[in-house]
């Protein structure tokens, strides 16, 4: 909508001009149109300001992640690994590059959750930037801001690029490679030594340090990258095949140095590798993080359990440092003293999001369900018809025509992606579709375009009223989601793009003025969907490990909930007035996530955020205790809770708080990994050992142990 605004009489066709220009090897640059520079400049501006807005009030997001990256501030070992304590205990379950960047930025503006998050905004303008960048130079002008409005606009990216979680900077980098690739396309010469190859190369550093980012869910656009650079790079063959093995050196050279770094680095002078099975990156890459997601991981040790029963803690978590709103509500953790997966229960006076999970059998269609389609997948319609299309006019152009070629890329990364997500064996995430929303975007832009430069055919303006009227319904019904909220939207949104299919198909082909008017009217209809989701996503506050966008959806039993804990102020005080290594330990992530943000102060979780990993083993244990390296172990109490209960339930995938749900996204029975023994974890060893040599007292409506004291026997 933005970049729309002020275009020229006829601007869209000089811009195709400027497309044509490119695939003769021209810089489109030389026929700039006035438009563009402030249409590209008014396009960040807003996403800035969008992404930006009340950053603070995010509070500490996903604490898991946050925590991480408190520790990051204060030990720099901690920020080399992402160590979830400064004491460098154990790590959270990805590699550490996202908290590099955010650990950075609170290092030099102090850690607060704006200094934690302003990174992750600013990523999501960078993106795009990169993403107007790559579609305009392979399409033009005009479309590249459509694609970069479309993605802006993205409801689930306006989540995540204000949230804690490494998608931010995944997104940036693979969203990098692309532009890189394209770059390639467009370099001179053929050989090896071109500067083709060299551009192929940065694409493949930027797909490695994605995987720095979030593992082997950077690599599910490598298919697009590849299939451009064998069709549409310059050259024969056997010279697209070398430039192409050079690219996949890149990728192993830039991810590998750190998996080796971790393996060669003495395991007894590093944290442990949190969600790995051996104390290895490797294992943590390919199976929790790689192929166990896809095929299914639900009888590994560490995954998430519910229902195992026992007492449990339950911890109040404080307004965070730097917020500026007066509406977080303490959240409730609760955490199985024997080892079984903690659970929060959260709420706000503001109603935040909780509890975004996909769920259902698998299938192509699986990624269309209501409560996930609203996430991403506005421009399906247009993406779709674009994507067609555009293959189809450009059927009889060169090998290397950069509009077909950008086609491939977008397409072949939507439908790799598309395909993954649909037949994962796991529930995931809704916000991983946020992989999707570039090319979407981009092919929206690339095919309308496309399209719109031969509109005098009578055939491209059915193409283009084809694409209005679609995206007209889709919208409708996607809006039809959230019936209460802003009811005459879907309605409005609809008529007008089913008015401007028809001005498009009907209206004077050749008379520019009035088609630019149609062309905005259809694009405004488009984008004001999602435009309206994203704007709610920003107003609203989000916590917790799975949030959605959009408006709050209430469903089955979920509803409003409220709940008030009683203070832990005695507690706090006692955590920070300790010099040990680590000031308490307990078993999972949760507690010890929330208290340390609370506090500042160094907890151990014992066996990482499931509480299964093996680490630290009740040997290791025993040792840290006679060293005085922790003072006190936290255990089971229930204080005073006042307001409605919530449903907690835990996914298989790294769902890192399972809170009160406005969806029904719990996970479903068959999907919860089978229950195993407490007894056979360290986590329960450990348990059992502190109950039967220590004295345990209640602080605050918490139990807890005191170990520099010596034991019974």
């Amino acid at each position: 909508m933005v970049s729309m605004s002020g275009v020229d009489e006829g601007a869209v066709i000089e811009d195709y001009a400027g497309a044509s220009a490119m695939r003769s090897g021209r810089d489109p640059g030389e026929a700039r149109p006035r438009w563009v520079r402030p249409s590209l400049a008014a396009l960040l501006i807003a996403t800035a300001v969008l992404y930006l807005w009340g950053l603070s009030s995010a509070g500490w997001a996903n604490p898991f992640y946050a925590a991480s990256v408190q520790a990051g501030t204060q030990d720099w070992k901690a920020l080399l690994f992402a160590s979830l304590d400064p004491g460098n205990g154990i790590t959270v379950d990805k590699p550490p590059a996202a908290m590099w960047v955010m650990a950075l930025s609170g290092r030099v503006f102090g850690f607060t959750s704006w200094s934690m998050l302003l990174p992750q905004a600013l990523l999501g303008v960078a993106t795009v930037a990169l993403l107007y960048g790559a579609v305009r130079r392979c399409a033009g002008y005009a479309a590249g801001l459509i694609a970069g409005v479309g993605l802006a606009l993205t409801p689930v990216a306006a989540l995540m690029f204000r949230y804690d979680n490494p998608d931010a900077l995944m997104m940036l980098l693979v969203v990098a490679a692309a532009y890189c690739v394209v770059r390639a396309l467009r370099s001179p010469g053929t050989r090896w030594w071109s500067a083709g190859t060299g551009w192929l190369a940065l694409s493949g550093v930027a797909i490695g340090f994605g995987f720095l980012a979030k593992m082997m869910q950077a690599f599910l656009v490598l298919p697009g990258l590849a299939l451009v650079v064998l069709v549409a790079m310059p050259g024969g063959f056997w010279s697209r095949i070398g430039k192409l093995a050079t690219a996949g050196v890149a990728v192993l050279v830039s991810a590998g140095w750190y998996v080796a770094l971790v393996q060669v680095w003495p395991a007894d002078s590093r944290p442990y590798i949190g969600g790995s099975t051996d104390n290895s990156l490797w294992d943590l890459a390919v199976g929790y993080n790689g192929l166990g997601r896809v095929l299914g991981n639900k009888n590994r040790h560490h995954a998430p359990t519910t229902g195992t029963g026992g007492a449990t803690t339950h911890i109040a978590t404080a307004a965070p440092q730097g917020s500026t709103t007066a509406a977080h509500v303490p959240s409730i953790t609760a955490v199985d003293p024997g080892g079984a997966h903690a659970t929060t229960a959260a709420a706000h006076a503001q109603a935040p999001h909780f509890g975004g999970m996909a769920h259902g059998g698998t299938g192509l269609t699986r990624l269309l369900q209501d409560s996930l389609a609203t996430e991403f997948a506005w421009l399906v319609p247009a993406a779709v018809i674009g994507l067609l299309a555009g293959l189809w006019l450009t059927r009889r152009a060169p090998r290397t025509d950069l509009a077909r070629a950008g086609l491939i890329l977008w397409g072949g990364w939507l439908v790799g992606t598309w395909l993954v997500l649909s037949y994962m064996s796991s529930s995931f995430h809704t916000y991983y579709t946020i992989e999707l929303a570039p090319a979407l975007a981009a092919l929206g832009g690339i095919g309308g375009t496309l399209l719109w430069a031969r509109r005098e055919h009578l055939a491209a303006r059915i193409g283009l009223g084809l694409m209005s009227a679609a995206t007209g319904l889709w919208v409708f019904h996607l809006l039809d989601e959230t019936p209460t909220w802003l009811p005459w939207l879907r309605w409005t949104l609809v008529i007008a793009g089913f008015v401007a299919a028809a001005l498009l198909i009907l209206g004077p082909a050749r008379s520019r003025r009035f088609g630019v008017v149609v062309a905005v009217v259809a694009v405004i209809a488009g984008l004001a969907g999602p435009a309206a989701y994203a704007v709610e996503t920003v107003a609203l506050p989000h916590s917790g490990g799975s949030p959605y966008s959009g408006p709050v959806r209430l469903r089955g039993n979920g509803s409003g909930h409220s709940a008030t804990a009683k203070s832990t102020a005695r507690l706090d005080a006692m955590l920070s007035d300790t010099d040990n290594r680590w000031a308490a330990a307990a078993v999972g992530s949760q507690q010890v996530s929330t208290i340390e943000l609370r506090t500042g102060a160094s907890l151990l979780a014992i066996g990482g955020f499931s509480g299964r990993d093996d680490s630290p083993t009740l040997a290791q244990f025993r040792q840290y205790v006679e060293d005085g390296d922790i003072h006190y172990f936290l255990m089971n109490a229930r204080p005073q809770v006042h307001g409605t209960g919530s449903d907690t339930a835990a996914d298989e995938s790294d769902v890192h708080t399972t809170s009160a749900h406005r969806d029904s996204t719990t996970a479903h029975p068959a999907d919860a990994p089978e229950k195993t023994s407490t007894s056979t974890t360290s986590g329960g060893q450990i348990t059992s050992w502190v109950q039967a040599h220590y004295t345990p007292t209640t602080v605050d409506g918490v139990q807890l142990y005191n170990l520099t004291i010596p034991p019974r026997h």
